[in-house]
């Protein structure tokens, strides 16, 4: 039975992952391939702390470059994360022939530009399954299961920190702090969550999906992004009176050969199936349209979850070593000479429906006077909620819109925020309740 060698950069929570599973199922894995696979080398900048796992202390390095040149090692799995040495190292791994597999989103997002283009040149797979979804098989879905699709829409619950805090706040009614610390201690959340809570994670994934789906390169920081940090309990409990959870959504929609693509706080019904991905569960719904309606859940985290996912690479690359091919499936769903610039809609055109809460005096004529500037913006309201507490004093209005264009609900809340009798800035959150 023949054996192929892999080399594993990176021995943190998925790294470790990589090695329980190939030990536990070993057995599996050999049956199912038809051949062997050996860990021949982990490289890792600390080699000395416990994992959990007993490791072979010869198989250790800290040295990375002892896996880029064994000639032996043929497939190269990257789960460092980061940018730098990151792009150095898978970019020095394909130069010397070796595939790679990867988990690193923002590696792919920001670089993969480049990185792919160089596999495709040295006719080289590169596995990224995991930098999406975790466990979710997401990315083989667009660029195999739904290829003869155009891809009509792709909305996704890609953070598992944003959902789960989100759902505590939801159903349990806690305050933002509360619960980022709480997850935080869970694990859900990094020390630093910035990444997570402002949706540059989402966002890094957006970037892979959107060129999976569409066939084109994207720049990362063409995609509109907004965060979860200004959502309130008082939004949450006026989305449920309305019939909506609040849910950090990434939305790609196809439209006259462009492209809408953004992520931000979005109010869905709460009968919808991504409105019940809760906790740090992960969740894709896709039109394509042939499929029709296609849903994708899963955990989006976690070190075994992952470890799954960075297998299913790992074998179809040894798969493909073993039958002595490469290139059958496309790294992006396309050529990458074949790859053009994305065509994003400006956020300013896109058109939704919005939820307002202004925070305004009580007093006679406020509601004719914010209705007033919204409709001299072309802005129709579909339901207003005020809680009266007594003249004087500020309180809350509620406002829904039936579909608005984005840059003159910007231009009406400029001029609304400006208003004596507005407290304080207006929270507006998108509405999407033309769900399949």
């Amino acid at each position: 039975m023949k054996n192929i060698n892999i080399g594993l950069i990176g021995l943190g929570t998925i790294g470790t992952g990589v090695v329980k599973l190939l030990r536990q199922n070993e057995d599996l894995i050999t049956q199912k391939l038809g051949a062997k696979l050996v860990l021949k080398k982990i490289a890792d900048i600390d080699i000395t702390t416990p994992r959990g796992i007993k490791i072979n202390k010869n198989l250790l390095t800290t040295n990375a470059r002892e896996i880029l040149n064994d000639k032996d090692i043929s497939i190269v799995i990257e789960l460092m994360g980061g940018y730098e040495p990151a792009r150095t190292f898978v970019l020095e791994a394909i130069a010397k022939g070796k595939h790679i597999v990867t988990a690193n989103k923002a590696l792919l997002a920001t670089y993969g530009n480049e990185i792919f283009p160089a596999a495709q040149r040295q006719a080289l797979d590169i596995g990224f399954e995991a930098s999406v979804g975790g466990t979710i098989p997401i990315i083989k879905t667009l660029k195999e299961s739904l290829v003869a699709n155009k891809i009509n829409s792709i909305m996704g619950i890609m953070n598992g920190t944003c959902n789960f805090i989100l759902t505590k706040m939801t159903d349990e009614g806690k305050m933002f702090d509360v619960v980022l610390k709480e997850a935080q201690k869970l694990g859900f959340a990094e020390a630093d969550p910035t990444f997570d809570i402002e949706g540059i994670d989402t966002a890094h994934k957006m970037a892979i999906i959107l060129s999976l789906a569409y066939g084109k390169k994207v720049n990362l920081k063409d995609i509109y992004l907004e965060g979860i940090t200004k959502i309130s309990r008082d939004d949450i409990g006026f989305a449920r009176e309305l019939g909506y959870r609040i849910k950090l959504l990434a939305i790609a929609m196809l439209k006259n050969g462009a492209v809408e693509a953004r992520i931000h706080p979005t109010m869905i019904p709460s009968s919808h199936l991504l409105a019940n991905v809760n906790q740090n569960y992960n969740a894709f719904h896709i039109m394509g349209n042939a499929s029709g309606p296609v849903f994708l859940f899963g955990q989006g985290a976690g070190m075994m979850p992952t470890a799954s996912a960075v297998f299913s690479d790992i074998i179809d690359s040894a798969r493909n070593i073993l039958k002595g091919v490469t290139g059958r499936v496309p790294l992006r769903s396309i050529s990458e000479t074949g790859m053009t610039q994305i065509k994003l809609i400006p956020m300013d055109n896109i058109e939704t429906k919005y939820y307002f809460r202004f925070s305004a005096l009580d007093r006679p004529g406020v509601l004719s006077k914010i209705s007033g500037i919204l409709g001299e913006n072309n802005i129709s309201i579909a339901t207003c909620i005020q809680k009266a507490r007594g003249e004087g004093v500020a309180v809350p209005i509620v406002m829904t819109t039936y579909r608005a264009q984005e840059k003159n609900v910007r231009q009406a809340l400029k001029k609304i925020d400006k208003l004596d009798m507005v407290q304080d800035k207006t929270i507006l959150i998108r509405i999407e309740d033309e769900l399949n």
